[in-house]
């Protein structure tokens, strides 16, 4: 076991774990609602600091990320591990099982060897992504400094529900973000995830502060998040509070997990979603799995000629220059070097 960060010890030999936005109180020789927390002997430990579970070298746009380096590599891992019970979570086989009591399994690793084969590879960036980047967040840390000390770029790809001491301490090493905004119904978060809303929204908006550039992520669920009302003031939310140049990517469901009675969004659902997204005056909203789907390339928002060409995860032809678009010289919202 690692020492953890971000926690308190209180009476009773408890600790007060600070890293998220659920401030578990952890009796002693008890865990975390993320499982990977343990409290022993008053003191509290990570059990996955050198346990990495998943290792990809990925298409960034895979994150997704389609502002942010297009057309790059980027290396990414996980943890076993969540502080989300989400019933139809697309990773339960990484994020589920340590709240079921289960011991986190993974490869002996440190940030030194994690930094090392990013480079190895080729990557432009490091992606702390797969289950839940904020339960691992001592190797994140760290591999993240050492990330930009190589010229690697990091990614947070999360649920956000963050604390503000831990968006505090990541602030100066994460370069891009992207979010999951999973229902805009706080019902919807407690039923559902085992969370809560407003947490989401308020880092959302303290992220867009720091910096970081930012995407954000709805995975689109049949008579559940999906009623136009509920995806409208997803849309409003992001037009109004973080700004119309935030990507909006909607993601289509398959079932998985707990949730295998709910049928694969209708591509009409997701068409009517990014609609809406237009509509509030988002600029670029995309369309996720969905193989083909022209709502996947990038489109200049002056002259609304296509600059990014994708067939999947891949692009094929980019009209980006500098940063604007070939076209009409206008300016493009990211970070595209």
């Amino acid at each position: 076991m690692h020492p953890a960060q971000l926690w308190e010890s209180i009476a009773d030999n408890r600790c007060h774990c600070r890293l998220c936005r659920h401030f578990c109180l952890i009796d002693e020789g008890e865990t975390g609602k993320c499982g990977v927390r343990i409290n022993q002997d008053g003191k509290l430990f990570t059990l996955v600091y050198d346990r990495v579970a998943a290792v990809n070298m990925d298409p960034v746009e895979k994150k997704p990320l389609y502002h942010f380096l297009p057309g790059t590599l980027t290396f990414s891992f996980g943890t076993m591990g969540c502080n989300f019970g989400c019933v139809f979570c697309q990773n339960d086989s990484l994020s589920q099982p340590p709240r079921s009591g289960r011991t986190p399994a993974g490869h002996h690793t440190t940030p030194e060897a994690l930094v090392q084969a990013a480079l190895d590879g080729g990557a432009a960036s490091i992606s702390y992504t797969y289950s839940e980047p904020t339960v691992f967040f001592e190797i994140m840390l760290e591999t993240a400094k050492l990330a930009h000390a190589n010229g690697l770029k990091n990614v947070l790809v999360s649920n956000g529900f963050q604390s503000p001491q831990c968006l505090d301490a990541l602030a100066p090493y994460i370069d891009a973000a992207n979010i999951d905004l999973k229902s805009f119904d706080d019902t919807f978060y407690r039923e559902r995830c085992r969370a809560a809303l407003a947490p989401v929204l308020e880092n959302l908006m303290t992220i867009k502060q720091l910096g970081w550039w930012l995407e954000v992520t709805t995975l689109v669920i049949p008579d559940l998040n999906d009623s136009r009302r509920e995806l409208k003031s997803i849309a409003t939310f992001i037009a109004n509070e973080l700004g119309t140049d935030t990507p909006w990517h909607l993601s289509r469901f398959h079932p998985q997990f707990q949730l295998l009675s709910k049928p694969p969004t209708p591509v009409a659902t997701l068409e009517m979603a990014q609609g809406l997204g237009l509509e509030a005056g988002i600029e670029h909203v995309y369309v996720g799995n969905v193989p083909g789907s022209p709502a996947s390339n990038t489109f200049c928002p002056g002259c609304k000629k296509k600059v990014i060409d994708r067939l999947g995860f891949s692009v094929l032809e980019s009209g980006v220059v500098d940063g604007s678009c070939s076209h009409c010289g206008q300016k493009l919202p990211g970070t595209w070097k």
